[in-house]
């Protein structure tokens, strides 16, 4: 949306994200998250379990946005390796980071649970990294650089950005608007080209759908000039009304 607002890539990890079995409610959330933050997210990735996928995933979306978040793979278990695979990107260590240990000892002990090798692998954390709190669950992510690690189970993940929130450097956020233009997007593509012309700052799209009435098309247009913004959207409603007029739609409507 613009060259002066901060950038972020999302990278999903975990073979059950890939295989189907679960279906992932983390990317939508943090898009929505970072939008009324006014990052812009342009990039997003899903990668398995698998160390050499992770560390050139981790290495190419760092160099090339302000910010990047993932989740997954930070567990207890065997295959979460997502720790491992951040140190090995950064080329530094990883050990059982002093302040992780402690919180989780006492979370345990609290829980009456055994503070276990496995569950104590979650305190491991690459050398140099600062931790990422937890309110939820008590192991916490880390931050490292402009890679933000978060954990995979929603709740948890959202607990980490709030956490995060406050140490992000912040954008104007992106506004919208929507039109549902009820007819499809063969009539109304050239119109929304020539208004997208004349308004490059914005970006407008159109997205099809079939409502109770037939093919629709809701067509959206974001920016963060509101005057801008707002003239756009009276011309997207100006050219929707002419093919309604001309019988190439069944009507119009502007929808919050």
């Amino acid at each position: 949306m613009s060259e002066t607002a901060p950038t972020a890539a999302v990278l999903l990890i975990g073979n059950e994200v890939l295989s189907g079995r679960t279906k992932d409610k983390n990317l939508g959330y943090i898009a929505d998250y970072l939008t009324a933050l006014g990052i812009d997210l342009l990039e997003a990735r899903v990668v398995a379990d698998d160390e050499a996928a992770i560390v050139e995933a981790v290495n190419a979306l760092r160099a090339r946005y302000t910010y990047v978040f993932t989740t997954g793979g930070i567990g207890p278990t065997h295959d979460d390796i997502t720790a491992d695979c951040i140190a090995k990107a950064f080329g530094v260590g990883i050990s059982h980071h002093p302040e992780a240990t402690a919180i989780l000892e006492a979370f345990f002990k609290e829980m009456g649970r055994e503070a276990n090798e496995a569950r104590m692998r979650m305190a491991r954390i690459p050398h140099g990294a600062t931790l990422i709190y937890n309110s939820v669950s008590k192991a916490p992510g880390f931050r490292i650089g402009n890679v933000h690690v978060m954990a995979g189970v929603p709740k948890v993940m959202h607990a980490m950005m709030d956490a995060i929130a406050p140490t992000l450097v912040t954008g104007t956020p992106v506004k919208s608007r929507t039109i549902r233009f009820e007819g499809g997007e063969g009539d109304v593509a050239k119109p929304l080209k020539e208004v997208q012309e004349r308004y490059p700052a914005l970006s407008i799209g159109s997205y099809p759908f079939e409502s109770e009435r037939g093919f629709s098309t809701n067509l959206v247009l974001r920016g963060r000039d509101e005057a801008v913004l707002a003239a756009a959207t009276e011309e997207v409603k100006q050219a929707a009304d002419a093919l309604f007029k001309q019988g190439k739609a069944r009507g119009w409507a502007e929808v919050e």
